[in-house]
């Protein structure tokens, strides 16, 4: 019907493109030159892809900018220049991809000497990706001829868009063959070993934090690409060298050995968390099984538990932090946070060896001391609850060496060594009585979800025997104060969490008198009236087009009504001239046809959002 109405209009970048004098950066100047660039036009196109203007083009996204130039040279022209080569638009990236000289222009970025401009390097990053994404087979071939490309990205690495060039020769090389041609060329280069040198104390903070970012992407995306790819007849390399156990012993050594930097702990913990992580199975019925994080892993960190275990006694010296509440000297710290998140991850992992290891030095207990002293940390608190809820639910460490099922050795820690029921019962205890006086102490939420976790497992599960066992052995005091709690305090407190999501009733109001009116009123089911009101609006909507347009009933066709068309015009007579007040009645009357139906659509409006609301039409 639209048809006879011409609406396209020439491009003002037609008209300009006929000029012979034109330059490029009268072009970058106009507005649409980005748009007109994406929808391909022609001319447009030929301007741009002339040798020199596409050599400007990638010397804008290279090449600093002087410090004393215009603005639009040191931003403007570089962004505008980088959107286009990144277009997406097959005849730029076919020109960009074709032309080694291009290519090496842009490679002589990564050349720069000293630190590199973060928004160059973005740009470059953007660049460099596009064309590893379309024209992966010529970038593949170009960067491999270069002998110290992956010497120029590791010295780069603490620019973060050469981070994600890194990650880009691994994500978007779609071709499998292909992709294990990279993997396989990046080992060859020892890209883990040299990204492991980078977590060094010689190293500054940025670098630590993008290695270690680049080394949890590799495993996360090799261990995916397994998943995906299920035939593979090669193992991942890059994954292979970065489970092994030397591998993992070398990034410990640089943690904890010689001079210790907080940054360097952090960021090689971020790694060994990553690695620890279960794995996905590779079959959609199998579940995740924490026993298969990296064994290398595990039998490296064994050694060096007692390492970490001594950073949480003896945590890095930090400034007193004064807070809202008061001073805390020494804060917990990020290192101490890291250090517990692994010690927690290392639990679970319910390795036997490693399990006994951490149970002889009291880690459990050492984690529980923070959870009560840093009262506010909800960071700790959750890696704290996390760690004994898992702790309580798991099975025994599996031991084939064993024929019988032995007792739980965590279980028996929890509740002897680190007196779980006792800390429950006194922490809560002391709350009651400061929360009369001042604030309720951070820590309840975990606390009751803690309580709450000791309470189900000793009912089921495949501690549940031993725990109430360990229960009973418990003084007869403490029994009778545990069943009392659990009875009592506990039951009310999950009491007052359960909340009902979804209540069709007990509709409030804000006065006593609209109450009783709704009381009379009957709402429709929500979807019954919000299509009503939809079909009430598309009839509105087509009599306005059909008199708008000329259209008779033969030209438009039949329209079959919906059997809900007349349900909000209903609703509007019978019901809603009830909440309105007669100074309201009278105005209205006196208004024309037009203005009443619109006035019918707004106050149907109402409805349905005061019924969405549990309220009443015309309560805010």
């Amino acid at each position: 019907m639209f048809w006879k109405f011409d609406l396209h209009t020439s491009s003002h970048l037609d008209t300009l493109l006929e000029r012979e004098d034109l330059s490029l950066l009268e072009l970058l100047d106009e507005e649409d030159v980005l748009q007109e660039c994406k929808v391909v036009n022609r001319k447009l196109l030929d301007f741009l892809l002339q040798p020199p203007h596409l050599q400007a083009m990638v010397a804008w996204v290279t090449q600093e900018p002087p410090a004393s130039g215009e603005e639009r040279l040191r931003y403007k022209y570089p962004s505008v220049a980088c959107e286009i080569l990144t277009s997406d638009v097959p005849q730029i990236n076919d020109a960009l991809g074709a032309d080694e000289s291009l290519l090496n222009r842009l490679y002589g970025f990564l050349q720069s000497s000293g630190s590199l401009n973060p928004l160059l390097a973005s740009f470059f990053s953007k660049v460099m990706g596009i064309l590893i994404n379309r024209k992966t087979d010529q970038l593949v071939s170009f960067l491999r001829k270069k002998d110290d490309f992956v010497d120029l990205l590791l010295q780069h690495i603490g620019t973060s868009a050469i981070m994600d060039l890194l990650l880009r020769l691994l994500t978007c090389v779609e071709r499998p063959q292909l992709r294990q041609d990279v993997v396989n060329w990046l080992n060859e280069e020892k890209i883990v070993q040299r990204l492991i040198e980078q977590i060094h104390p010689s190293k500054d903070d940025n670098q630590h934090s993008n290695a270690s970012q680049s080394l949890c992407d590799i495993i996360r995306l090799s261990r995916e690409q397994m998943i995906q790819v299920q035939d593979s007849l090669e193992p991942d390399q890059l994954l292979t060298t970065l489970e092994k156990q030397e591998t993992i012993e070398q990034l410990l050594s640089n943690m904890l050995e010689g001079e210790q930097s907080q940054s360097v702990i952090v960021s090689g913990i971020q790694v060994l968390l990553t690695l620890l992580e279960p794995r996905r199975p590779r079959s959609e019925s199998a579940t995740l099984d924490s026993s298969m994080s990296s064994v290398g892993a595990l039998h490296a960190l064994r050694p060096r538990l007692s390492r970490f275990h001594q950073l949480l006694l003896e945590p890095p010296e930090l400034e007193p932090l004064r807070t809202t509440w008061g001073n805390l000297a020494p804060p917990l710290g990020n290192t101490r946070l890291h250090v517990v998140k692994l010690l927690a991850s290392a639990l679970s992992a319910n390795d036997p060896a490693l399990t006994q290891e951490l149970l002889a030095l009291d880690v459990p207990n050492t984690m529980l001391d923070l959870f009560f002293h840093y009262m506010f940390n909800n960071f700790l608190h959750a890696q704290v609850e996390f760690c004994v809820s898992a702790m309580l639910s798991a099975g025994p460490p599996s031991d084939s060496s064993l024929e019988m099922p032995v007792p739980n050795p965590v279980v028996k820690h929890l509740l002897q060594q680190c007196r779980l029921v006792e800390r429950i019962l006194t922490s809560w205890e002391e709350n009651d009585l400061v929360s009369t006086g001042g604030p309720r102490k951070g820590y309840m939420g975990h606390l009751t979800r803690l309580a709450n976790a000791l309470v189900q497992n000793t009912e089921k599960g495949p501690n549940a025997e031993q725990l109430g066992q360990l229960l009973k052995e418990l003084p007869g005091e403490q029994q009778e104060r545990w069943e009392a709690f659990v009875a009592g305090p506990l039951a009310e407190t999950n009491k007052k969490n359960m909340v009902d999501l979804v209540s069709t009733h007990h509709l409030h109001s804000s006065s006593d008198d609209e109450d009783d009116r709704l009381k009379e009123f009957n709402f429709p089911e929500e979807a019954v009236l919000q299509q009503a009101f939809m079909d009430f609006q598309m009839q509105r909507m087509t009599s306005a087009f059909i008199d708008h347009f000329g259209f008779n009933d033969e030209e438009f066709g039949e329209q079959e009504e919906s059997p809900n068309a007349n349900l909000l015009e209903i609703c509007y007579k019978d019901r809603i001239q009830q909440f309105d007040d007669e100074d309201e009645d009278e105005e209205e009357g006196q208004g024309s046809g037009e203005s009443d139906e619109e006035d019918g659509a707004w106050q149907g409006s109402q409805l349905a959002r005061g019924a969405r609301r549990g309220q009443p039409p015309g309560v805010r």
